[in-house]
């Protein structure tokens, strides 16, 4: 890509569009106490109607006792949601697949997945609307960028997934930032979604069950240390070596293994849990025992847990290339030689290929199907790929 990092990242920024319309999901509790004192009403019903809609519930639940004109207010001044359902697939395994409708008519998918617990989900999020990273196994970024989403279309996704886990007789546990974009060019926005979700007096989901993945921005990793925020991390790697890497995911050229690694040191050693390093295998791309030792080699002497991931087949790439899942056998002899060498590594479990469960899937079908024409009101240049404004 051309320009420097921070061109780059502006360029991004800066992109994402604002509802003319909010949702309590855009408000913290000081913001809505503030709008409440300014309609002549006392801030103190703001914490209460957050935790209720925080809850699963409404704009103005119906247990919750508030002013008749604040009850009018709120119904005239706030959407109910910023997303709505567009489209809901369910695996044999239970795997629920979502693609939410934004306000501006755009898309954007997120996951529920089982636990093997009973009682338990996971849910997957996505930061930006497409992604621009271009990982060419990826099937989210033959889309392209279209923005990025906005604190409150964020948190309405964990809102989905809750109210969808729910229904099934679980619980959401744990969410991981690592469904469509890069969650470190909206550090901002995911970053404030962050602290809604894990608000004890909003969504009291608690720090250390949200996990920010990244293909590896060492500059929004060191942003991410110096927040001290208690959240686990996750690094997609995909190649032990950097010019493979850089085939597979074009951030490769800009940041180095060497240099990703060492910022997710600094960030482990402030928080003192492992790193997450993920891992794709493709078939005779970066699946060999010689790849895997220098994974190995990599990781050693570091406290990392690798999270093997089988690939999910979504065609042609954009190079061109037909990318095929690591054989069993051959992925067996992988984590093997991992685990010869005292790294830590799993499996992660394959989720719903009959659902288009890889990221970006659905949406992209969708998009097949229907195409969205964009709102006339979108200025073309913040829907300028990234590469034509540097």
């Amino acid at each position: 890509m051309r320009g420097n990092w921070h061109s780059f990242n502006y360029t991004i920024g800066v992109m994402a569009l604002k509802q003319s319309t909010p949702t309590l999901a855009d408000l913290d509790p000081d913001a809505l106490a503030e709008r409440f004192a300014a309609w002549g009403y006392k801030p103190g019903h703001a914490a209460r109607v957050l935790r209720a809609f925080y809850a699963g519930r409404e704009v103005v639940p119906e247990d919750v006792q508030l002013p008749q004109g604040l009850v009018g207010r709120l119904r005239n001044e706030f959407h109910s949601r910023a997303a709505n359902l567009a489209a809901r697939q369910v695996a044999a395994d239970g795997t629920m697949k979502l693609l939410l409708r934004l306000a501006d008519g755009r898309t954007v998918e997120s996951v529920l997945m089982p636990d093997y617990r009973p009682d338990r989900a996971a849910g997957c999020i996505s930061s930006q609307v497409g992604c621009a990273m271009g990982c060419d196994f990826c099937a989210t970024t033959k889309t392209g960028f279209e923005r990025n989403l906005t604190a409150g279309e964020i948190v309405e996704q964990f809102l989905a997934l809750r109210r969808e886990a729910q229904a099934v007789g679980r619980k959401l546990q744990t969410v991981v930032f690592m469904g469509m974009g890069e969650p470190l060019l909206n550090l901002e926005a995911v970053l404030t979604a962050v602290h809604r979700l894990a608000d004890h007096s909003l969504g009291a989901f608690g720090w250390r069950q949200i996990t920010v993945s990244t293909v590896g921005i060492v500059p929004g990793m060191d942003a991410l240390t110096a927040t001290g925020l208690n959240f686990n991390l996750a690094v997609s790697l995909h190649a032990p070596d950097d010019a493979t890497r850089a085939r597979l995911l074009p951030m490769g050229e800009r940041f180095l293994i060497a240099d990703i690694l060492a910022a997710a040191d600094r960030f482990q050693a402030v928080r003192g849990r492992p790193v997450t390093i993920q891992y794709c295998l493709l078939a005779g791309v970066n699946d060999s025992p010689a790849q895997a030792r220098q994974l190995a080699g990599w990781l050693v002497n570091r406290r990392m847990h690798v999270n093997l991931l089988r690939y999910n087949p979504t065609g042609l790439s954009l190079q061109g290339v037909a990318y095929r899942p690591t054989p069993d056998a051959a992925a067996e002899a992988f984590v093997a030689v991992l685990r010869e060498h005292k790294v830590v590594a799993h499996f992660r479990r394959p989720r719903g290929p009959e659902i288009d469960a890889a990221c970006g899937q659905l949406r992209r079908r969708a998009l097949e199907a229907a195409p969205t024409p964009l709102p006339s009101s979108v200025p073309a240049a913040l829907l300028a790929h990234p590469d034509e404004s540097t």
